[in-house]
């Protein structure tokens, strides 16, 4: 049986002939009185008890067998036939019904009959196209009839999706001798099979957020599939997502048009229908293509890693600039995307990943998208004249500036609470500071120091999200010592450490002073993160334990009066604006 596409676009080269009720196929040559014959299938009586009746399926082996082609309908719950089909003598290919389940119940609602007309009707099979049409279109049940040598129907097999259960059969196929034989009361059978199909989808555990699945390709080279998992679950729970399954494919690289093969898109429909989700989240970002190509295919909600990177950002902003930052971010993602409107960007305009300031312009023309970005740009860049003023003002106040930056959730708000004495937000989060946050310490020499906590690094950070964050991170620039916050309870905080140094790197921070600091030294041996910290020259530090930050304090002193002691002996490149 092939795919619903596929078999519009056979029509189109086989010129389509519909007459009366719609007969879909290749109709050219048939004689008035066969045509006849398949329009009163729309008209014969197929009840809603059976999946198929003996006299049913006679009407349709008589006429397979005269014509030598395949013959099919699709028929709802009260047995009312929606679509008569003809084929070759192998397939037929549907018409676009669509992908959309009707009501509320889990399938389609339709059940697909065919004749098979291979063999002497003793022998019967559900083809590879049949088992896709049945799992892509999430149909009720197909039947395929075999017919003997006088034209009657044979040996019946008939297949229906399953729940998810323990071996992963995706579904189940059965025989009977013939319809006749048929003990199968579909009325009965279908209502039990969505009911099984709910009760397993309520024993998987949910934290009460939406629920959706994760996929993700591990390419050959790639970061190590744990790490990227493990980051994209977090992103996850920060975001409100309940991840319920995960389906990894390994791939030497992402599929042009799928991201995954085309095998593991059915798959992951077939889960997300177990398990009764209609979001699947993927770990890496998608090109449009893709974005269109997996929505078509699935009629799921898809979101890739930058969308859910900005929902969180248009979820945690509450100032001015952070709203307008994050709209600007989300028109530079959705630009591309705005090439004609599509099923995937209908589903990209609410909830997460379409949230927050910049929801409603995801389906605009791309000339009001240009427009609005750059007004959006404008405005920042006035933010930022606003900035260069307040940081004029410190200038002439001769206070020096430290900026804390890390990886995300390295614990750089609660440094900055417990050094200031302040409730800056603190959460186990990712990504739970947004704008940058400014306070004073004061030295007990009576000397003040302004600190800033900005927005955590995270490793491949979307572009359009540092490029709208520039503002944000100009404040780095400024800074006359970076304190860089590792979480050394992290197994990979090198790798972090690295990803940070990178991007500082890419906004022309590389070269910026650092004091690198390792924080949550109390979720490790104690001995151990100190000896981690001196092979790199850093301090251990728990943020929760304020006397472990006596020696930053300290190095931060020595660290500040030592440039002003180089500008006091004439070196004016190495001297702090505060001196």
């Amino acid at each position: 049986m092939g795919r619903s596409t596929e078999g519009v676009q056979w029509s189109v080269q086989r010129e389509v002939i519909l007459i009366g009720r719609d007969i879909y196929g290749d109709l050219s040559g048939l004689k008035t009185s066969e045509r006849r014959a398949l329009e009163k299938l729309y008209r014969r009586n197929l009840d809603g008890f059976d999946a198929v009746t003996q006299d049913y399926a006679r009407a349709m082996t008589r006429i397979s067998k005269e014509l030598n082609r395949v013959v099919a309908v699709l028929a709802d719950r009260q047995g009312k036939v929606e679509y008569v089909m003809l084929g070759d003598d192998r397939r037929v290919y549907l018409p676009d019904i669509g992908r959309h389940r009707g009501g509320q119940s889990r399938f389609r609602g339709i059940r697909l009959i065919r004749t098979y007309l291979k063999g002497d009707g003793r022998q019967v099979e559900l083809t590879r196209d049949d088992l896709t049409d049945l799992s892509k279109l999430q149909l009720d049940m197909v039947v395929s009839i075999g017919i003997d040598a006088g034209g009657y129907p044979g040996k019946v097999a008939y297949a229906y999706l399953v729940p998810e259960n323990p071996e992963e059969k995706i579904w189940e196929i059965e025989t009977a001798p013939n319809p006749a034989e048929l003990d199968l009361s579909f009325t009965y059978f279908i209502n039990e099979l969505e009911s099984e199909f709910q009760r397993k989808a309520a024993e998987v555990v949910r934290t009460g957020d939406q629920p959706a699945m994760l996929a993700y390709v591990s390419t050959y080279g790639g970061r190590d599939e744990e790490v990227e998992i493990e980051e994209m679950l977090e992103l996850c729970d920060t975001a409100g997502i309940d991840i319920v399954d995960t389906v990894v494919q390994r791939r030497s690289q992402m599929h042009p048009k799928y991201a995954v093969g085309r095998g593991k898109i059915e798959e992951l429909t077939l889960k997300a229908l177990q398990k009764d989700v209609d979001m699947i989240v993927f770990g890496q970002d998608l090109e449009p293509r893709q974005l269109r190509g997996i929505t078509d295919e699935t009629d799921l909600k898809v979101i890739d890693r930058t969308q859910l990177i900005l929902d969180i950002f248009a979820q945690r902003a509450t100032s001015r600039d952070g709203k307008i930052q994050v709209e600007l971010a989300q028109l530079k993602y959705s630009l591309p995307r705005l090439h004609r409107k599509s099923t995937g960007m209908s589903r990209l305009a609410g909830g997460i990943g379409g949230r927050g300031p910049g929801e409603t312009k995801l389906e605009i023309n791309r000339r009001r998208a240009n427009d609005r970005i750059r007004a959006l740009e404008e405005q920042i860049e006035k933010l930022s004249e606003q900035r260069q003023l307040r940081r004029k003002r410190r200038v002439q106040n001769r206070m020096p500036t430290v900026s804390i930056v890390g990886y995300t959730n390295a614990g750089k708000s609660t440094l900055l609470n417990v050094l200031t004495d302040s409730t800056v937000r603190s959460e186990d989060q990712l990504f739970a500071t947004l704008e940058p946050t400014t306070r004073r310490l004061r030295f007990p020499d009576d000397r003040e120091v302004i600190f800033t906590d900005t927005v955590g690094f995270i490793h491949d950070l979307p572009p359009d999200l540092v490029a709208a964050f520039k503002a944000t991170l100009e404040e780095l620039d400024e800074a006359d010592i970076l304190i860089h916050l590792v979480d050394i309870a992290d197994p990979l905080y090198l790798d972090k450490i690295e990803a940070v140094n990178r991007i500082l790197g890419e906004i022309g921070l590389g070269d910026k002073e650092q004091i690198l600091v390792f924080n949550k030294m109390d979720l490790i041996d104690e001995e151990q993160a100190r000896s981690e910290a001196r092979n790199y020259e850093g301090i251990a530090v728990s943020a929760y334990q304020p006397q472990t930050l006596e020696p930053l304090v300290e190095r931060l002193e020595n660290r500040l009066f030592r440039q002003r002691r180089q500008r006091e002996n004439g070196d004016e490149e190495s001297t702090p604006h505060w001196a």
